[in-house]
């Protein structure tokens, strides 16, 4: 038999289901501009610029290896920012632990 949860919990699940997925839509995002835009579709207008010091052309390196770099930079961005959230709203492992679910 499950309980109802309080207005104002659920008013908090609600804010923090649609915080973390909107947190979601930005990153994934960012992650196919990356990964799709500029190792794809962009390759070749990229492909004018170089990195300084290595000669190699933007849109191959991104191809190659900076979308792999952008992709670990975003899930530490993730990382961050789902920590601040659960610190927000009093969710996460170290709150789950004393009973207070969100």
């Amino acid at each position: 038999m499950a309980t109802e949860i309080p207005a104002s919990a659920e008013a908090k699940r609600r804010a923090y289901w649609r915080t973390n997925l909107t947190i979601l839509a930005v990153l994934l995002a960012v992650w196919f501009l990356a990964s799709f835009g500029c190792a794809i579709l962009w390759a070749d207008a990229l492909d004018a610029f170089r990195i300084p010091g290595t000669g190699f052309k933007l849109g191959f390196w991104m191809g190659h290896q900076g979308s792999i770099y952008i992709f670990v930079l975003l899930i530490w961005i993730y990382i961050w920012l789902m920590n601040r959230l659960d610190r927000r709203y009093g969710a996460g492992e170290e709150f789950t632990h004393q009973g207070e679910d969100i």
